[in-house]
């Protein structure tokens, strides 16, 4: 595969909000709907390395411009791609999103416009989406004669279940939000112009939790995908139990008893 034409600031980081708590990541091309390829991923990787460091309790996952959130995949440049590089963009693309998907922070994706192929798998590979009424979300891979290469089969299905995630995948059909809605896709849909107060608001509620509880809830709810349910029941009460060497169980049961708000930070 050739070396990608540098895009600067294609992916713009700001973790600086609350105090450091919140972290926001624009794909930043919407020239381009913010199309991804290689040094789109690359800087992605970038700015979640910066993450695995800064450890926010929430990021915020969305695209410039007001057409899309992600379009997908830049299909220029894969083409002429051959079997083995297709592969390298594949398993790089897939990774970058499940290192993503694996930082401790709450990962909220904010999506307006288009979310379709690469673009609909990074809203999967998000804890939670927020979209926009306007919003469209698709896989249409197989109208390439192509699979979605980034997740998209796996997280769908473990998302919504195989019979509805054969079905879009296969026919590579586009979806209103509110379809997705129904579907499970999503978690909240409001009008375009309170997108972002809608994920203000979820983003202050997670944030007046423990940040330790947060990221421990997070982990146990992603083992649930691959342990059986007696391994899965385990790990949560081992989990549960370590909360207890933490000062944040202590304050927020003495919260509780005294009948105060807990203070965290």
């Amino acid at each position: 595969m050739s070396q990608p034409t540098p895009l600067p600031n294609a992916v713009i980081l700001v973790s600086h909000d609350v105090d450091a708590r919140v972290a926001r990541i624009t794909v930043n091309r919407p020239d381009k709907l913010n199309a991804l390829n290689a040094e789109v991923l690359e800087q992605l990787e970038r700015a979640v390395v910066a993450l695995e460091r800064d450890t926010p309790q929430v990021i915020r996952v969305t695209g410039a411009g007001d057409k899309a959130f992600v379009a997908g995949a830049d299909i220029r440049a894969m083409q002429g791609m051959s079997v083995e590089s297709a592969r390298a963009f594949a398993s790089y693309g897939a990774h970058v999103f499940e290192r993503l998907s694996g930082l401790g922070a709450i990962v909220v994706a904010e999506v307006h416009g288009f979310a379709l192929g690469g673009g609909f798998e990074l809203a999967l590979a998000c804890d939670i989406i927020v979209a926009s009424t306007q919003a469209k979300f698709g896989l249409p891979e197989v109208g390439l004669g192509l699979i979605p290469g980034f997740g998209g089969t796996q997280r769908l299905t473990r998302r919504i279940g195989y019979g509805r995630a054969v079905e879009l995948v296969t026919t590579g059909r586009t979806i209103a939000a509110a379809e997705a809605q129904t579907l499970g896709i999503i978690n909240d849909l409001t009008e375009p112009g309170a997108l972002t107060l809608r994920v203000d608001g979820l983003t202050q509620e997670i944030l007046s939790r423990g940040a330790h509880a947060t990221a421990t809830a997070k982990r146990a709810l992603r083992a649930s995908y691959d342990l059986p349910l007696t391994s899965g029941l385990g790990l949560e009460a081992t989990l549960f139990s370590q909360c207890f060497a933490h000062p944040e169980s202590a304050e927020g049961i003495a919260a509780f008893v005294e009948r105060r708000a807990p203070k965290f930070y």
